[in-house]
């Protein structure tokens, strides 16, 4: 017998203004878009494109205490049932963060490279690379997970190598690929998985391209 490992308690977040804490790099031809402009599933937010200044979030509390948006619930839960099916056995490690938790996340990556030696300065810039600035982060959206093995059932790799090869059916993409760090600014997380929805994912996924790339050719 399959069991889900999901609780579907709701719960209601407002979010009250972007609060931009850290400075990003803006010397590149980046897609900045007006998320006014954006269906509800492709607002775009990187560190040229912060969150929006109010949006509310109906929330779908998992068993383990992460949180998502409602919206994605239903496909983020058939993902996980037929990744089990065929022997891969995913958790959520993150969904939403508050602001304060993703400046905790980010202080924290922070501190870690100055106490390899490094000023601040050169520490928030290798930091922005890992993790997103705070206001400037997907987990804020509620609509990006961190998706890693149980490790009792199977691996990492394992769970990795399924998500990046069917995640795209369920309506989510690698949100930040090897290769494309230039573009989506954080370096390559084959963990950090985005919902855009199943038609928007499926043309990422056959172009190989990003999200960044997708919004600039059409929006």
């Amino acid at each position: 017998m399959l069991l889900c490992v999901f609780l579907a308690a709701h719960v209601i977040h407002c979010y009250e203004g972007n609060s931009l804490d850290y400075d990003g790099d803006t010397d590149r031809d980046a897609v900045v878009v007006e998320t006014e402009d954006m269906p509800w599933n492709l607002i775009m937010v990187n560190k040229w494109n912060p969150l929006p200044d109010d949006f509310d979030i109906e929330f779908t509390l998992l068993s383990n205490g992460q949180r998502v948006d409602s919206r994605i619930y239903p496909d983020l839960q058939s993902m996980f049932d037929d990744a089990r099916e065929e022997g891969a056995f995913p958790v959520v490690r993150e969904g939403f963060r508050t602001h304060e938790e993703q400046v905790e996340v980010f202080e924290d990556k922070v501190a870690a490279f100055m106490r390899e030696g490094y000023r601040r300065r050169k520490a928030e810039e290798m930091a922005e690379q890992w993790v997103a600035i705070p206001g400037t982060s997907e987990h804020e959206l509620g609509l990006a997970v961190d998706i890693n093995a149980d490790k009792e059932r199977s691996s990492n790799e394992e769970v990795y190598n399924w998500l990046v090869e069917n995640a795209w059916r369920y309506g989510f993409i690698l949100r930040y690929p090897q290769g494309k760090e230039d573009i989506t600014g954080i370096d390559y997380e084959p963990w950090h998985y985005r919902y855009v929805g199943e038609e928007v994912a499926r043309v990422i996924y056959e172009e190989g391209i990003t999200l960044e790339e997708y919004v600039g050719k059409r929006y």
